[in-house]
């Protein structure tokens, strides 16, 4: 019996929606009238120590709920020392998304929102004394309605707000509080509020000091808002938290933001640090919104004037709805016939369709597990023709979706993984670690698949290529361009080391080129030994990446390959001696000889800035030293390729040994990485 209802249940379900439809079908033949119902979403933090904010509040990037019950961004408990708070950036959203916008009549939702927050100065601020910010600079936090519940946006002047890896369908709109005058962002001072729409430039900018208020004074303030979605019509005010509802608002105006709006959105505050740190906390936040929506009903003439006994014309009428609703009833006879004989063969999918309903619906390009079907068919079957790099690892593949998206699938190799002893599943859950970040120079990971012995990757597609065909290719890349790269790169590491995770395949292979030539670092190398102890990797392989960058700035300046074999050598115009084949080895020695210029590439001649690129190639050796000899982090690596800081002095003499681990570690199975000692 109970077999018999588990195959009955969904086609009953399915009757039952034809039902609805044919009456609703029915209901728009007759005259009627719309409702429109209001649809609300109220929630209230009086602060965050509530056992129901784990279940209600996600935390994303470097933010946390400290002891005191306050959201701190950027996550202070887990830092020795201020200089650990540079170039990070944290969110924290309501975990369920909330209707902002009606699609049908195109109108914004209403909402009325406060929050109480302070922005605390660090000692490194206090020293420098602020000022104007640069590229990297910048401290403040946004109020911000976004798409989804899972990016991160860059840190620095863009708060965690903007995230351009995304399409230009990620629209989000901001409140933003900032504490740093950026000019590139046209900024009128360090002490302002701004409306964001879709951009980290603000559409409207309030001094808020001539409201008497200073953000940055280390004092608990509130925000009221208060936006009327039928007018456009948006009210902020701010002030103390210890005093009652200002009088006066900071703005107060029309504001149309349907255009960046979808019906459901995630709300929530983002903010991060760069140069400059402060420590954004959010003490406690009360929203409620209501929108409208359209509900449709029959109207009343349809119980009353429509059904009555007529014997003159309109009999005819009647007699027509009873045979139509006869056959209605004769089809659906035949449909649940139907239904009953193959829902006996597919009892099992229905029943998993049944949970499925269930679940919450998934974001369309949240991070998801792949099925070996779907991802068979997006490479043909893993056509050669389609395989775009092999080697012992992995063979990379390019595909497209059955929605049209064009991804990168990395296969790994079974044989590989069995000879090296790797553990498949600390595989995934790195994979699964590395697919929730999101950084405009990072490529995404779209999903993974883990089916069987496979393990495979699938990246968002960049459609430029991998910048080794730009620096190797037709034609010579001016400086400014590589020095963008190196910018570019060395962002993306410092965001991931701020992750505590490591990339452990930096080369100009896994820099990828975007239409825009911005660099995204992605083929990520996930493994680099069998090792069970991850934190004996996670300790090895930051310092390894930075070696890597180090290398990967060397062959940016120089257009060539870290190796150069003798053949090569031979059939090359350029005049190679067997000095030069290792180029990290050559570097060493040009410096010493205080002939560094020797190693910048020749063909960038007339569109070559030489002290920039020595600068560089500075930067790149103090990268090769030895960890405890003052080889720098990544973020302090990013300080000294946006010039911003000035670069160590190098020793004068190369290092007996530039790369502190031996293959007998389990680490060095990488030729790129592992130089042979002399």
């Amino acid at each position: 019996m109970a077999s018999n209802i588990s195959f009955f249940l969904p086609t009953m379900n399915s009757i039952i929606a034809f039902i609805i439809f044919f009456l609703f079908v029915y209901v728009e033949s007759t005259d009627h009238d719309g409702v429109v119902i209001n649809v609300t979403k109220h929630f209230f933090f009086p602060d965050f120590n509530s056992p129901r904010t784990v279940h209600d509040l996600m935390l994303l990037g470097s933010s946390v709920v400290d002891r005191n019950g306050r959201i701190q961004i950027p996550d202070t408990t887990q830092k020795d020392g201020v200089d650990d708070l540079k170039h990070l950036v944290g969110r924290a959203v309501y975990a369920y998304p909330v209707r902002v916008f009606d699609p049908i009549t195109r109108t914004p939702a209403s909402f009325q929102t406060t929050f109480s927050f302070q922005i605390e100065t660090t000692p490194t601020n206090l020293s420098s004394g602020g000022g104007d910010g640069g590229d990297d600079g910048g401290s403040g936090f946004t109020f911000m309605i976004t798409p989804d519940e899972f990016t991160v946006g860059r840190p620095g002047p863009w708060l965690g707000m903007l995230n351009d890896a995304c399409d230009e369908q990620y629209k989000a709109v901001g409140i933003e509080f900032d504490t740093i005058k950026n000019v590139q962002f046209g900024d009128p001072n360090d002490n302002h509020l701004g409306i964001n729409l879709g951009s980290i430039v603000s559409t409207i900018t309030v001094n808020v000091s001539e409201f008497g208020i200073n953000l940055k004074d280390g004092e608990i303030h509130r925000a009221w808002v208060h936006y009327h979605g039928q007018n456009r019509f948006l009210d902020i005010r701010l002030g103390s938290d210890s005093f009652e509802y200002p009088s006066k608002p900071v703005f107060s105006g029309r504001l149309d933001i349907s255009d960046f709006l979808k019906e459901y959105m995630f709300i929530g505050f983002s903010a991060s640090t760069g140069n400059f740190t402060q420590i954004h906390n959010v003490l406690s936040w009360n929203f409620t919104s209501s929108s409208q929506a359209s509900l449709r009903v029959p109207s009343p003439e349809t119980c009353e004037s429509k059904i009555t006994v007529d014997n003159g014309n309109g009999g005819g009428r009647n007699n027509l709805n009873g045979f139509f609703i006869f056959m209605t009833v004769v089809f659906l006879v035949v449909v649940a016939l139907v239904s009953l004989y193959y829902n006996r063969k597919r009892k099992s999918g229905e029943l998993a369709m049944l949970l499925a309903v269930k679940e919450r619906p998934r974001p369309p390009n949240k991070p998801r597990r792949f099925t070996i079907a779907e991802v068979s068919s997006a490479t043909r079957c893993f056509d050669e023709l389609h395989k775009v790099a092999s080697d012992e690892r992995s063979d990379t593949y390019r595909g497209t979706l059955l929605n049209g998206c064009h991804v990168a699938v990395k296969r790994f190799s079974v044989e590989y993984f069995k000879s090296h002893g790797i553990n498949r599943r600390r595989v995934g859950k790195e994979i699964k670690a590395m697919s929730k970040l999101r950084h405009p120079n990072l490529v995404a990971i779209r999903g993974w698949c883990f089916d069987h012995q496979e393990t495979m990757v699938v990246y968002d597609c960049v459609q430029n290529g991998t910048f080794d065909d730009w620096l190797y290719g037709i034609g010579i890349l001016p400086w400014s361009r590589r020095l963008k790269v190196v910018r570019d790169v060395a962002q993306a590491l410092s965001y991931l080391h701020s992750q505590k995770l490591a990339h452990k395949n930096v080369n100009t292979n896994s820099v990828f080129i975007d239409v825009s030539f911005r660099a995204l670092l992605g083929d990520f190398g996930f493994v680099m030994s069998g090792t069970e102890s991850s934190r004996f990797e996670e300790t090895v392989s930051l310092p390894t990446d930075v070696f890597a960058f180090g290398v990967f700035m060397l062959e940016v300046v120089a257009g060539r390959k870290r190796y150069i074999s003798e053949s090569d050598m031979l059939q090359s115009e350029s005049k190679y001696d067997r000095l030069d084949l290792d180029l990290l080895e050559w570097a060493w020695t040009m410096h010493e000889m205080n002939e560094k210029e020797k190693v910048v590439d020749v063909k960038m001649s007339s569109v070559l800035n030489m002290d920039q690129a020595i600068r560089v190639v500075d930067i790149g050796l103090l990268c090769t030293l030895k960890e405890s000899r003052g080889r720098p982090s990544m973020a302090e690596v990013v300080e000294y390729v946006c010039f911003e800081t000035e670069v160590p002095k190098l020793p004068p003499n190369r290092p007996m040994v530039l790369f502190p681990y031996t293959s007998t570690t389990g680490l060095c199975t990488n030729s790129y990485m592992c130089a042979s000692f002399k």
